[in-house]
């Protein structure tokens, strides 16, 4: 950009100086009208290292979010393969009948508290990944 004084005094701002100018002085280019500038080398390089990162946590968020929906369903699995009494988890009463030993109890509460726990990690990877 330049900035053209002309004989008569009047000045002129062109892409190129004027013919016939005094004085020319050359003026900065004026700022751009989109907002936007351009990045330095160290911005580029910085930009690209965050969306890296971010890439990678997402991977890791996702990675983590399968794996405990496979826990839980492995879980809940064990848990309706486990209802079934195993051999010594029933024991007979005096009419006849039969009931199930405490055993048999803490066996359904630990199945329970697995599901209860896979549960837990798909909720809490879920909110991770938001």
């Amino acid at each position: 950009m330049y900035k053209s004084t002309m004989p008569d005094g009047r000045i002129v701002y062109g892409e190129k100086p004027e013919p016939g100018a005094k004085d020319v002085e050359t003026m900065p280019p004026p700022p751009p009208k989109t907002g936007t500038t351009v990045l330095t080398p160290a911005e580029k390089k910085s930009i690209e290292q965050r969306f890296q990162e971010r890439a990678a946590a997402t991977d890791a968020e996702r990675r983590e979010l399968e794996a405990a929906h496979k826990q839980l369903k492995e879980a809940e699995a064990a848990l309706e393969a486990g209802k079934e009494p195993l051999p010594g988890e029933r024991l007979g009463t005096v009419s006849g009948a039969s009931r199930l030993t405490d055993a048999y109890w803490e066996r359904q509460k630990k199945l329970e508290a697995a599901v209860e726990a896979a549960r837990a990690r798909v909720k809490k990877a879920e909110q991770a990944g938001r």
